[in-house]
């Protein structure tokens, strides 16, 4: 528990003191956002407002991450994990896309960044790589990062990918959370503040996995009947869950700058990352079902989008007064506070009972 509180605690404070000098540096070299035409008119006075400031919340995640295994190690404990190194590439990845795509509109000076070709072949190569190297690095248990089933709260046994089908599988499943989180970030503080109760209800679920994980196979173990019909074969939760940690205090430290009004935007390098953070920690921690009603918000706003296009591709009709969904209520007279407070509050209502469906399997197992 101690290393999760150090690198929640690290990550809050440089995200917190780095984020307002990125601030000052991102305004002089006039790196500001630039925002769509057709989109909410109360939005256009925020043209200019300094972007890629989710580069602060991926050091913010980094510095959490190596201070806590690095105390972790000065006390004796163990190093980095596989499943850590895999997490922070997968979400510094897509995150260097997002950078990319954010630079592009900022000299371009236009709200599209990168072509729709150069974005999905850098999402699919960082989807990829991931997807295959996820399968590798068995440990002690013979457990690889991820496995071939799908899951919901663990594996469901009864559904295997293969290792094609997975990979296949995982540039699905990343390429769906990171477009999600995507279309959430279009208000001051919203991705960021429900990926904080999402990323919170993760470092919940990867501690609750680490305190009751399988023990090694062919070595005898004291662990209750019940107690081992509920283990979770899960390769180094306790590494997921610092991870997690990072990233919670990084979003928390950005949020503070990145509250109504805000003062720098996340962008795509910020969105990007963060999706494809929940991605991994789906695959990673087995909880791949699960995730959908974890992060709800995302989904509701993703599918308001496909929703909207393809209605009005087959119609003509906007099912919605614009989309993403949170644009729906701007449009109709709710002030963006409004709107981001009371999203908000459905972002922790998801997320709270995507951990009480956790737990609800664990009670159904284990006979609690």
């Amino acid at each position: 528990m101690k290393s999760i509180l150090i690198a929640a605690v690290v990550g809050l404070v440089v995200s917190i003191l780095l984020t307002p000098y990125l601030i000052k540096v991102f305004s002089r070299q006039g790196f500001g956002q630039e925002i769509r035409d057709d989109g909410p008119q109360t939005h256009l006075k925020k043209r200019g407002t300094p972007t890629m400031g989710g580069t602060a919340i991926i050091i913010a995640m980094w510095a959490g991450y190596i201070v806590s295994i690095g105390v972790q190690m000065a006390g004796g404990g163990a190093g980095p994990t596989a499943s850590g190194w895999l997490l922070l590439y997968l979400t510094t990845g897509l995150g260097t896309v997002g950078l990319l795509d954010d630079y592009i509109k900022i000299r371009r000076q236009r709200s599209l960044g990168l072509n729709k070709r150069a974005k999905l072949i850098g999402q699919t190569f960082i989807a990829v790589s991931y997807g295959v190297l996820a399968l590798m690095f068995k440990n002690g248990k013979g457990l690889a990062p991820a496995s071939e089933h799908l899951s919901y709260a663990r594996d469901l046994k009864f559904i295997t990918f293969g290792a094609i089908g997975f990979v296949v599988f995982a540039i699905l499943v990343i390429a769906a959370w990171s477009n999600a989180v995507n279309f959430t970030d279009g208000l001051d503080g919203l991705a960021a503040g429900s990926s904080v109760m999402v990323l919170g209800t993760y470092v919940f679920i990867c501690f609750y996995q680490f305190r009751n994980a399988c023990p090694i196979p062919g070595i005898t173990s004291d662990m209750t009947a019940a107690a081992l019909n509920g283990c979770y074969s899960v390769r180094d939760p306790l590494d997921i869950a610092v991870v997690a940690a990072g990233a919670l205090g990084g979003c928390v430290g950005f949020l503070w700058w990145n509250a109504h009004p805000a003062r720098i935007f996340m962008g795509d390098s910020g969105s990007l990352a963060l999706g494809g953070l929940i991605a991994g920690l789906s695959i990673l921690s087995k909880t791949e079902l699960l995730t959908v009603v974890i992060a709800g918000l995302a989904v509701v706003e993703m599918l308001s989008v496909v929703v909207q296009i393809a209605v009005y591709k087959t119609r003509k009709v906007r099912v919605f007064k614009m989309a993403p969904f949170h644009h729906h209520f701007e449009v109709g007279g709710w002030t963006e506070t409004t709107v981001m407070v009371r999203f908000w509050l459905l972002a922790a209502m998801s997320a709270a009972l995507g951990a009480a469906l956790f737990y609800t399997d664990w009670l159904s197992r284990t006979g609690g």
